[in-house]
């Protein structure tokens, strides 16, 4: 339960008319004992998720190795302004081709 008050002034005469407002909530976590919740998972509001798929850590592991083949492009110096540009768009190309061939593959077998 909560109460505020404001002060407002109208027009080019000031003087105050205050607005009162009250609010009534409900509480934030709703369960009280006796209450069971057969959804409810302590591990969930921990942080803690399902375990990872194959497909899951496959995909992580292309992403990657083609993150640090984007960042050796964008640092070598050997390469020109343009050469650099062409090769970070070639890199992330074969990255989503390998991505959709790695998702292919798994749920074709």
């Amino acid at each position: 339960m909560g109460a505020s008050a404001q002060h407002r002034s109208y027009g080019y005469r000031s003087y105050p008319r205050s607005h009162v407002v009250v609010s009534v909530g409900t509480p934030i976590y709703p369960y009280y004992y006796g209450y069971y919740d057969p959804f409810y998972s302590p591990y969930y509001r921990l942080g803690y998720s399902a375990r990872e798929t194959r497909l899951e850590l496959k995909i992580a592991d292309i992403r990657n190795d083609y993150q640090d083949k984007i960042w050796s492009a964008r640092h070598d110096n050997r390469l020109s302004k343009a050469e650099k540009r062409d090769t970070i768009h070639r890199l992330r190309y074969e990255r989503d081709q390998a991505i959709n061939d790695a998702k292919r593959n798994y749920y074709r077998h």
